[in-house]
């Protein structure tokens, strides 16, 4: 198979460009002139240049729309596939399929079929999994940016008049009420959101599953009869079934991110420190952060302007980064479409040999080491307290922690601060490290413990980059394995929140490309 040629993707990119446009001049020029040429769409096959010009004439356009993913096969020196994976502004997806063709002119497409989905109808049932406490509990004011943005709270996060039930029942029964509202929760009331209710989460927050034992695993509906992610599996939850356009949620290693790529939604872990964290309770406060998920790019956008703690703009990102040994590390499906995703960029993508894939796994140990320590300081006495009343996998994982030695503590900490200087260098400002954002799509709700195990193992050897150095990670629900989504994930800067966020918005926005 010979590899895809600039000049054909210049081809492909062109026409996308002139179908947006409706230059019917343009689209013409792109499709062979001759009396086999084909398009196909629905039950209708039109056959000859001229009368695909003349429904295009009669079309009045093509609706807006993202191209996510292209895929290329090349049979011949001469001949081309181009599959492209389309999103509409309404959420539906769509196929187009070319077979271009080589000629003395340059590219031409000689065939084309094109294929949509129905926009999903809406789910109205309730859900007690998704749910700890519905409301509204605070409408909206009305004003502001985030007016009538209706937000989905994980259960961690102090609310007025509400106690924190931190996905267990024993938490719960001897928590106080809250006096005043977290501060990230008043940022978001202040700009004119709604908050909507508050939504569960994983026990105490240390999981990336999603199934909370004592109240059930919530309903995935990008992904039916799959899990949601964890720890902020309500707050996605909510928000992928529509009852919510934002949840408010933590990421200590992975847990709006995770989600995020399993429901198809956007999320956004800020840089460390950036977004305030008083009223938060706590896991493993050197990478605890208070970020969102999102369905609509822009929202999430608008909401992060309201968490950022700092005015301070960073540069533009103007050049992407992937490294191919990094990123061999997932499913070979998943890097299928990631690869596809990557051809679908604007931007200038450079591959490179970072050195981060020869130091992830003792980055990942070191990471566990410190997050588990962490965790068993601020809840062991709790947990020693309160015994048997934790999920085993969880209980499992504070109990490492209670293993880790003060000298096992202090070198994973040293191992820690030279991970985050070899990716500061790595990825300077203006510049965003590609990668997807998890190992694979959700898996199974019943999947048997190891597997959950494993997965998990796999994933966070990718989230804990982020995590362990403090940076900013934005996902867009960019990457397909069959009919399941898979978030792409870009790391940037520290500090550099505002200029991920507009790379992604502006990523997936309609008018790309």
């Amino acid at each position: 198979m010979t590899p895809p040629t600039n000049d054909l993707l210049a081809a492909f990119w062109a026409y996308e460009r002139a179908l947006m446009a409706n230059d019917l001049a343009g689209l013409d020029h792109w499709f062979l002139h001759g009396p086999d040429t084909l398009r196909a769409e629905g039950d209708t096959v039109l056959v000859g240049h001229a009368a695909i010009a003349d429904f295009r004439r009669g079309r009045g356009g093509a609706p807006a729309r993202v191209v996510e993913r292209v895929h290329v096969v090349c049979p011949g020196p001469r001949v081309a596939v181009v599959t492209a994976e389309t999103r509409r502004q309404d959420g539906t997806r769509g196929l187009q399929t070319q077979v271009w063709q080589h000629t003395d002119t340059g590219w031409r497409i000689a065939a084309a079929h094109v294929s949509g989905t129905a926009a999903p109808l809406p789910d109205e049932r309730p859900d007690p999994a998704v749910w700890r406490v519905a409301g509204p509990l605070v409408k909206s004011s009305g004003r502001g940016p985030l007016a009538h943005v209706r937000t989905a709270v994980k259960d961690l996060f102090a609310v007025a008049g509400q106690r924190v039930g931190a996905g267990n029942p024993a938490w719960l029964a001897a928590a106080r009420t809250e006096e005043r509202h977290a501060d990230a929760v008043r940022r978001l009331l202040d700009a004119g959101a709604e908050l909507t209710g508050i939504a569960q989460t994983d026990e105490l927050a240390f999981s990336l599953a999603g199934a909370n034992a004592h109240y059930g695993t919530p309903v995935n509906p990008a992904a039916p009869g799959r899990i949601t992610g964890g720890s902020s599996s309500g707050p996605a939850a909510a928000v992928a079934r529509g009852w919510a356009d934002l949840g408010l949620a933590t990421d200590t290693a992975g847990s709006i991110r995770v989600p995020a790529s399993y429901c198809g939604l956007y999320g956004w872990r800020p840089t460390h420190a950036a977004t305030p964290t008083g009223g938060l309770l706590a896991l493993a406060p050197s990478f605890d952060t208070a970020g969102l998920l999102a369905r609509d790019p822009h929202v999430l956008r608008t909401a992060a302007q309201a968490l950022l703690t700092t005015d301070e703009p960073s540069a533009p990102v103007t050049q992407l980064l992937v490294d191919n040994d990094l990123v061999a590390l997932v499913e070979p499906e998943v890097l299928s479409s990631f690869e596809a995703a990557c051809r679908a960029s604007a931007l200038p993508v450079t591959r490179a040999s970072t050195g981060i894939s020869e130091h992830v796994e003792g980055w990942f140990d070191a990471f566990r080491t410190v997050q588990a320590a962490e965790a068993w300081e601020g809840h062991g006495a709790w947990i020693t307290a309160h015994p048997d009343v934790l999920a085993p996998d969880v209980a499992a994982r504070f109990d490492n922690g209670r293993r880790v030695t003060p000298a096992q503590l202090a070198q994973a900490e040293q191992v820690l601060t030279e991970a985050g200087k070899l990716l500061d260098a790595v990825i300077p400002p203006g510049t965003a490290l590609l990668l997807p954002a998890t190992s694979g799509p959700a898996q199974l709700a019943d999947a048997p413990p190891a597997e959950v195990e494993a997965v998990r193992a796999a994933t966070l050897r990718l989230t804990c980059l982020a995590s362990l150095a403090g940076l900013p990670a934005v996902v867009a629900p960019l990457l397909r394995v069959r009919s399941l989504p898979v978030g792409l994930c870009a790391l940037g800067a520290r500090g550099t929140d505002r200029a991920l966020l507009d790379f992604i918005t502006e990523r997936t926005s309609p008018a790309h490309a």
